[in-house]
This record gives C-alpha cells, sequence and structure tokens, in this order.
C-alpha cells in the first residue's frame, strides 16, 4: 500500500480514492493509535468533527462519526466551519482528537480528512504513520477491538463552536476596523458564515463574494486559487482592500485598492513589522519555507528581521515554530500562523490582522506591502509524472546544475513532488522574468521526458 498522507491529510477524489470505508477506518485506526500513545489514558476520549460544505462532506462526516463513536469516542459535531475553527474547538473545549473533512483549495470532487491531537496541532508525522499501519492491518484480517454497550461512543451536534470561534477571533485583534472597506471572497467554502460575521463584528464595512455555497461551488472561479472576481469587486466598489480564503479558510491571499494581489510573503512582510513594533515577534524571527520568494528574504534582511526557512508545507513551518518559539510564519500560497493565537494557519485571523494594520496606520495596503519587491517567480506544474524520483534522476540534477549556472547569484531553482495532487511543481526565481519563464520551461520539458 502506498502512503496515504500527504502534506496535509488524506486526500483523493470522494467516493473512488477517499470512500466512506476509508474515512471510516482511518478515524477507528486513529482512536486506537491515540489510545496507545496514552493519550485517553484515565478518561473517556472526545473528539471534534467538522467540515467544508462540499456534498462529499455529508457521507464522510458520517463514516468518520461512525468509526470513533465505534472504537468509544464520544464526538461532537461541529458542522461546516474552517479548519482553524476545528483546531482552535479541539483545544478549547479540551478535546483528545479533532477531525476537519476538507480538500481545501482542491476542486470539488476532492475532498480530504485531516486530524488534530490535542491541544489542535497537527499530528506528527510518526503518529499518522503508525495510524497508516493499524489501518492497513485491520483492513487485511485482523479485527478491531469494539467496546460494546456504554462503552461505545456518543454524538452530539456542537452549535456554540461559530460563535466562540468569531469571539476568539475578535479578541485577539490589537485594533478595530471602523472606517475600513473589505471585500471577501469566501470561495463558496467553510468560512462563507464566520468570515464576514467576523469581519462585521470587528468593525469594517464589508461587500461578500463567493458566500454561497451549495456543495458543489467550492473553489469554483473564485477564493485564494481565482482572484479574477475579487480584484474587480475591490475596485468596483472602491474598497481599501480584498481578502480571499480557500475552501477550508485556513489560509488567504490579499489584493490592494487597485486590485494587486498581495501574496503570503507580503502579507507576513506586513505583519512581522506590526508584531515587532508591539513587541510580539519573538527572537526577531520569522518562519518562511524553501518557497518564499528571495525578495522577502532581502526585505526581511533590510529590516533586520531574521529569516528561518523549513520544507514547503504549513507543518513543517509549525514545527520549526514551535521547536524554538517563534511567533510568526507562513508560505507564499497564504497560509500564516500566529502561533499565540492559532496553532494553524488561519485564513480569517491572518486576513483580519492585515486591516487591522492598515485601521491602525492610514497607510493603504500597497504602501505597507512595499516593504518588500518580489523578484520575477515562475512556477510550472508538471502532471502525470513519478514525482518520486525527482531526487534521483541524474538526468534532471543535470538540468538543474546548468540552470543554476545560467542563474547565478541573480536567481534560484526549486523542483520538488507536490504532496497532494499527483504533480512535480518547478519554480524558477530570476532578476527577469524573461529569463524565469525560459529557464522553467526547459526544466518542465526535461521534467516530462526524465519521469514521464
Amino acid at each position: 500500500m502506498g502512503r496515504l498522507f500527504g502534506t496535509d491529510g488524506v486526500r483523493g477524489v470522494a467516493n473512488a480514492d477517499l470512500t466512506a470505508e476509508l474515512a471510516l477506518g482511518l478515524s477507528v485506526a486513529a482512536a486506537h493509535v491515540l489510545a496507545e500513545a496514552g493519550t485517553f489514558e484515565g478518561h473517556r476520549p472526545t473528539a471534534v468533527v467538522g467540515r467544508d460544505p462540499r456534498a462529499s462532506g455529508e457521507f464522510l462526516e458520517a463514516a468518520v462519526v461512525a468509526g470513533l463513536a465505534s472504537a468509544g469516542v464520544d464526538v461532537l459535531r461541529v458542522g461546516v466551519l474552517p479548519t482553524p475553527a476545528v483546531a482552535y474547538l479541539t483545544g478549547v473545549l479540551g478535546a483528545d482528537l479533532g477531525v476537519m473533512l476538507s480538500a481545501s483549495h482542491n476542486a470539488m470532487p476532492d475532498n480530504g480528512v485531516k486530524f488534530f491531537a490535542r491541544g489542535g496541532h497537527k499530528l506528527a508525522d510518526e503518529l499518522e504513520i503508525r495510524i497508516e499501519d493499524v489501518y492497513e492491518q485491520h483492513r487485511t484480517g485482523e479485527p478491531w477491538a469494539r467496546p460494546t454497550g456504554a462503552g461505545v461512543g456518543r454524538v452530539s451536534d456542537y452549535a456554540k463552536g461559530v460563535d466562540q470561534y468569531i469571539a476568539h477571533l475578535i479578541g485577539v485583534l490589537p485594533n478595530r476596523l471602523d472606517g475600513v472597506k473589505v471585500v471577501l471572497d469566501e470561495a463558496h467554502g467553510a468560512a462563507s458564515r464566520v468570515s464576514p460575521e467576523a469581519f462585521a463584528r470587528a468593525g469594517a464595512e464589508i461587500v461578500t463574494i463567493g458566500a454561497d455555497p451549495d456543495g458543489l461551488n467550492i473553489n469554483d472561479g473564485c477564493g485564494s486559487t481565482h482572484l479574477e472576481m475579487l480584484r474587480a469587486a475591490v475596485v468596483e466598489h472602491g474598497a481599501d482592500l480584498g481578502i480571499a480564503h480557500d475552501g477550508d479558510a485556513d489560509r488567504c491571499l490579499a489584493v490592494d485598492a487597485l486590485g494587486n494581489e498581495v501574496d503570503g510573503d507580503q502579507i507576513l512582510a506586513v505583519l512581522a513589522l506590526a508584531m515587532r513594533e508591539a513587541g510580539q515577534l519573538r527572537k526577531n524571527t520569522v518562519v518562511g519555507t524553501v518557497m518564499s520568494n528571495l525578495g522577502f528574504k532581502l526585505a526581511m534582511e533590510r529590516e533586520g528581521i531574521e529569516l528561518v526557512q523549513t520544507a514547503v508545507g504549513d507543518r513543517y513551518v509549525l514545527e520549526s515554530m514551535k521547536a524554538e518559539g517563534y511567533a510568526l510564519g507562513g508560505e507564499q500560497s497564504g497560509h500564516v500562523i500566529v502561533l499565540d493565537h492559532a496553532t494553524t494557519g488561519d485564513g480569517t485571523l491572518t486576513g483580519l490582522m492585515l486591516a487591522a494594520r492598515v485601521a491602525a496606520t492610514g497607510r493603504t495596503l500597497a504602501d505597507l506591502a512595499g516593504v518588500m519587491s518580489r523578484l520575477p517567480q515562475i512556477l510550472v506544474n508538471v502532471p502525470d509524472v513519478d514525482k518520486s524520483r525527482v531526487t534521483t534522476s541524474a538526468e534532471l540534477a543535470a538540468a538543474v546544475t546548468d540552470a543554476e549556472r545560467e542563474l547565478g547569484a541573480t536567481g534560484r531553482v526549486l523542483l520538488r513532488p507536490s504532496g497532494t495532487e499527483p504533480l512535480v511543481r518547478v519554480m524558477v526565481e530570476a532578476a527577469d522574468i524573461e529569463q524565469a519563464k525560459a529557464v522553467a520551461g526547459r526544466l518542465a520539458d526535461v521534467v516530462k521526458s526524465a519521469l514521464g
């Protein structure tokens, strides 16, 4: 069996790759593994289960709830909420386990299962591997130990979660948003109710688009992967900024008043300076990934802020932050973690904090984001190749060496297999965009020929 867990849980086409049987089995396995690890010792375990609005989330939620309850875990079903809300509630309610059903920015046919440990933190790699192993062991014949009678888990709906999460978001803001006009693109996703209400309660004047989920339209031409509608709406309504979430709202991208994109690196730069000013940027350090734009690194150096870079994936950013006590980290894609207030990337919190900075300074978002200049960066996705051979192909290694020699000190190359999709990502940065495009195109062709 190939590995089920990627960089962000288990994902696949719902009812094809990710079936009800798999979701149920993984949930039972997770309960058994956490019991083995002593997580449930001395008390009856509880889990928080939430989902995004995908139609498939309805039957997958039922499967997860059934699996957990059959393993003796009481379940609090919180319904449609963002991933960071499920993580927050897992922590604040003292639950032993959190489960989120979402495929984030992926198209509607996909779905996913993501587990959180006690406290609302993502499971460690070794626990995910153990869950896979236990699942496979029982899938191939060994029966589960099943409680009976009063030992089975009880299931209840927890309706207060929405208000608890919104109150938390508003409570951690440094200032109100009065006088700021914001367009919110909710990607017809999990934040369609939460985000507009939070911004409105915080004092912003809001215009909302992409906030009518029907189970089928999540991420469809909207949200953080499709900024066109948000750009147009910000300009049309004369807004100060726009905020775009993905399907599960664990990230956000922004748009300034002229409709220009403000990406995760720029958001991190703005928040890093704000937190340093407030004395909250511990160790004067921000955490990024190897995909962070070189312009971000140069800006942080100029501002006297240390940049620590990790592997791609917000889980690795979080691991570094927790290990070293850093307060701020994130990815260019818009996953931003403010560790004092969240255990995972939180798109609504990030958007609120960005708007709060605009309100507090009276400066435009374009002016604030101008702290860094993005070097041209080309990203090419190469599908239908053997992504497992990225690091072992001699032909590919030679092509990368040639490209790096051509770019010199003014650019860089990064090839990496996607953690959530069957493709290889080719990233090239250069001082000149045409050179970046040319080098990226040549490398993409080599990836196809060498790994196809």
